[in-house]
C-alpha cells in the first residue's frame, strides 16, 4: 500500500501541474490482493488506513479534490467493503459509494474472479452531488443518476484483459451516450501478482460518445494521467438538442 500511496501522490503532483480540478483514481488503489483471505486481512477502516490519510493530506495541501476506489471493512469483518470516496479540497471524505454489483467470472481457459467471496455488496445508489459511480455493465445506476441530474458519472475500475479487449470502450461510449453525460473511467493497469493482471486504457468521453482521452494498456515506470476540459454549456446543448424523453407510461422509471 506504500508504493500505491506513492503512485497517487505522483499522479497529485501531476494533475495540479497540469492545472487540472478533480483527479479521478482507479477502483481499489489502495491494493489488488491475490485472494479473498488477503483481501480481508490487509483492509483497514478509513480514519487509520495510510493510505486514506495520505491522500487527504495531499488533497488538503493542493487543494485538489480526489475521487479514489479503496477496500473498507465490513461491521462483522468477514468481508470488505468495496468504496468509492470523493475527498474534498480540504481533504475531508465527502461522500462514500459502495459498489453495487460484483465482479463474478469464471471463463474457460480464461481468469476466474469471485469478489463475492470477499466483497460485500452495497445497497444503494449515491444521489449526485455538485461537482456519482455506478457499474459499468448495468445501465440502471447510471441511467438513475441521469435521471437526478448528474453530468459527469465515473467508472473508476480494475477491468480484467479479456473483458477489457472485448467490452471496456463499447460500454463506457454507451454509458455516456445513453445518459449525455461524461463518463470518466481512471483504470487500473498491468499485473497486481501472478493471479491478476488489468487492462487499463483509462478514458474520458464526452456526452456525444467522443473519446477525449485515453491512456495505455501497458504499465509504465511512472503512472500516468489523461486530462479533458469538461464543457457544461456543451453537455447542456446536446440535451436540447437531442432530448432524451422516457416513456415512464411504458416502463418503470429508473
Amino acid at each position: 500500500m506504500a508504493h500505491n500511496l506513492s503512485q497517487c501522490r505522483l499522479l497529485v503532483q501531476k494533475a495540479v501541474a497540469a492545472g487540472a480540478q478533480f483527479l479521478f483514481l482507479p477502483e481499489a488503489s489502495d491494493y489488488i490482493a491475490s485472494s479473498a483471505s488477503e483481501t480481508v486481512s490487509l483492509v483497514q477502516p478509513s480514519t487509520t488506513s495510510p493510505f486514506v490519510l495520505g491522500l487527504q493530506s495531499s488533497a488538503r495541501e493542493h487543494r485538489l479534490s480526489i475521487n479514489v476506489g479503496i477496500h473498507e471493512p465490513t461491521q462483522d469483518g468477514k468481508k470488505v467493503k468495496n468504496t468509492l470516496v470523493w475527498i474534498d479540497e480540504d481533504g475531508e471524505i465527502k461522500h462514500r459509494y459502495q459498489k453495487l454489483h460484483l465482479f463474478d467470472v469464471d471463463r474457460p481457459g480464461g481468469p476466474v474472479l469471485k469478489e463475492s467471496n470477499s466483497v460485500e455488496k452495497g445497497t444503494n445508489i449515491v444521489p449526485p452531488f455538485p461537482t456519482g459511480c455506478g457499474n459499468l455493465r448495468f445501465p440502471e445506476p447510471s441511467l438513475s443518476l441521469r435521471r437526478q441530474g448528474a453530468q459527469l458519472i465515473t467508472y473508476p475500475s480494475a477491468f480484467t484483459v479479456p473483458t477489457g479487449l472485448a467490452h471496456w470502450s463499447t460500454l463506457l461510449r454507451t454509458r455516456a451516450i445513453e445518459t449525455q453525460s461524461y463518463v470518466i473511467a481512471a483504470a487500473q493497469v498491468g499485473s497486481h501478482n501472478e493471479k491478476r493482471s488489468s487492462y487499463g486504457h483509462s478514458m474520458i468521453v464526452s456526452p456525444w460518445g467522443d473519446l477525449l482521452a485515453e491512456l495505455g494498456g501497458e504499465k509504465k515506470d511512472e503512472p500516468e494521467i489523461a486530462l479533458a476540459e469538461i464543457d457544461l454549456a456543451r453537455l447542456e446543448e446536446i440535451r436540447r438538442e437531442m432530448p432524451l424523453l422516457r416513456r415512464t407510461d411504458v416502463y418503470p422509471e429508473i
